[in-house]
C-alpha cells in the first residue's frame, strides 16, 4: 500500500523547469516545494496567466503528482499572493491592479535601498565575496542567454544583499513584498531590450557594495524598482498614470 501513495516529482519532460541551469536546486526540495517552484515558474513565464483558473485535476496529471501536494503548493503560493484561493472557484492566478503593482514596487524599492545601506555596514567580507560570485554566475547565464536562470540569480543577489543587513524585520518584509511582484520583475527582465546595460548596472551595484558606499548602493537598488515599473507599465498597463515614477527610481538613471 505504501507504493500507492508514493508521489513522483514534477516531470522535466512535461515542463521545461531548467533543472540543469536554474539556481533553485529544485530536486533537493520536499515534493510540495518542488511543485510550488514549478507552478511559480509557470506563473512568472505566463504559462499560467493572471486571472486564469488553475485546474487542479489537469495540472496534477501534467505534474505527475496527486492533488494533495498540489493543494499544499497552492497554499504556499497563496501566502505569496501569487495565487488567490476563492470560495466555490478554487485557485486563480493573482491579477493585481496596476496601482497595487506600482505601490508594491515603491515599497520594495525603499526596502531594498534600506537593506543595501545596512548591508554596507553589516556584511562580512565573505558575504560580499559570495554576492560577487553570484554575479559571476549571473553573467554566465547572460552569456547563455538563459533569461530564467539570469532572473533567479538576479533575485538571489538582491535577497543576499538584504539578508546581509542583519535586520530580521526588514528581511521578512522584503521577502513578502518581493514574492508579490515576482512575476512583474521577471517580465521586466524579459522586456529589457538593452540587456547589456542592465548587466552593467548590476556590476555597479556590486561595486558600490564592495566599496561599502551605502548612499550610492541604496540609490542604485531603488532605481532598479523604478525602471521595473517603467518597463512593465508601458505594455501591461498602458492606461495607468506614469507620474511620480521618480519616487521609486534613484537619480542615476540605471536600468534594472
Amino acid at each position: 500500500m505504501a507504493e500507492k501513495h508514493r508521489e513522483r516529482a514534477p516531470s522535466a519532460d512535461t515542463f521545461d523547469t531548467r533543472q540543469d541551469t536554474e539556481p533553485d536546486n529544485i530536486s533537493r526540495l520536499p515534493l510540495t516545494g518542488q511543485v510550488a517552484t514549478t507552478i511559480r515558474d509557470m506563473i512568472v513565464q505566463d504559462r499560467l496567466k493572471p486571472g486564469e483558473r488553475i485546474r487542479e485535476r489537469q495540472l496534477s496529471k501534467e505534474l505527475n503528482v496527486s492533488r494533495t501536494p498540489l493543494r499544499e503548493a497552492l497554499k504556499i503560493l497563496a501566502g505569496e499572493r501569487l495565487v488567490d484561493i476563492l470560495p466555490n472557484r478554487g485557485a486563480v492566478v493573482a491579477d493585481p491592479a496596476p496601482e497595487e503593482v506600482r505601490e508594491l514596487l515603491q515599497v520594495l524599492g525603499a526596502l531594498e535601498a534600506l537593506g543595501g545601506h545596512l548591508a554596507t555596514e553589516c556584511a562580512t567580507d565573505q558575504e560580499i565575496a559570495e554576492i560577487r560570485a553570484l554575479h559571476f554566475e549571473m553573467l554566465a547565464a547572460y552569456s547563455r542567454k538563459d533569461r530564467l536562470a539570469y532572473f533567479k540569480l538576479n533575485q538571489k543577489i538582491h535577497k543576499s544583499i538584504v539578508a546581509a543587513s542583519r535586520n530580521a524585520v526588514l528581511i521578512e518584509a522584503h521577502d513578502q513584498f518581493n514574492a508579490r511582484v515576482y512575476r512583474v520583475r521577471y517580465r521586466s527582465n524579459q522586456r529589457n531590450a538593452l540587456w547589456h546595460e542592465a548587466v552593467h548596472q548590476h556590476e555597479t551595484i556590486i561595486e558600490a557594495l564592495e566599496s561599502r558606499d551605502g548612499t550610492l548602493l541604496a540609490r542604485r537598488l531603488s532605481s532598479h524598482l523604478g525602471n521595473t515599473w517603467t518597463k512593465v507599465s508601458a505594455e501591461d498597463y498602458p492606461d495607468s498614470p506614469m507620474e511620480n515614477t521618480d519616487s521609486v527610481a534613484g537619480d542615476d538613471g540605471s536600468r534594472g
